[in-house]
């Protein structure tokens, strides 16, 4: 019921306040499960994509364990939209099997494939947490661009949301020897499409 109520109040006040335009919301998954995979800029991206996704079955946001640190409120509200707390840098194998769980079960789940923001606004190195709950979860990667109209969130500036098409499980497959080579390939594969998200929408602001 929160979440309900939660994201039709934000999406009326982030509307006004950044004027979110949407591209590619055709290539989002109804039916099954799946990962959305963006670049990470600014700490409040994964609202631009929760709002841009507006409807739709709920999924998991995989975030820093620091942001539930702000204040309780907050770390209410962040539980009760389903944002599960990752600690990193210590290899939260509880965080990536529950997202692994969800997904394989029909869910969907927003994940941060740099796994940290970049100063420049430029694509990160990817990690390979996204990759390995895609493979065992058997789940399709939509690639997502965020556009930050002047590179960074300002307040009366466009964010455009780019969605690209899904990129199926079988390709993503690592079986169960994850070969770094094999990683590389799934890497390359998801950086290639959200250059190229860039690089076609870049004019759309």
């Amino acid at each position: 019921m929160f979440y309900c109520i939660i994201v039709p109040l934000a999406w009326i006040v982030w509307h006004f306040i950044f004027r979110i335009r949407v591209i590619g919301r055709e290539n989002l998954i109804r039916e099954g499960n799946f990962i959305i995979a963006p670049n990470h800029i600014s700490a409040i991206d994964p609202v631009f994509i929760v709002l841009a996704r507006f409807w739709g079955k709920r999924m998991i946001i995989l975030g820093k364990e620091e942001i539930f640190e702000i204040h309780p409120v907050i770390s209410w509200m962040f539980r009760h939209v389903g944002v599960v707390p990752v600690h990193r840098g210590k290899g939260d194998t509880a965080a990536v099997e529950k997202a692994i769980d969800y997904v394989r079960d029909g869910g969907g789940a927003l994940i941060f494939p740099e796994g940290t923001r970049t100063k420049d606004g430029n694509l990160g190195r990817l990690k390979s947490g996204v990759f390995v709950i895609a493979s065992r979860a058997h789940a399709p990667i939509i690639p997502c661009r965020i556009i930050y109209r002047g590179g960074k969130p300002r307040f009366w500036r466009r964010c455009t949301v780019v969605f690209g098409k899904p990129i199926p499980a079988d390709k993503l497959a690592m079986g169960e020897n994850y070969s770094m080579a094999r990683l590389r390939e799934c890497k390359k594969l998801l950086e290639n499409e959200l250059e190229r998200l860039l690089a076609e929408n870049s004019s759309a602001q």
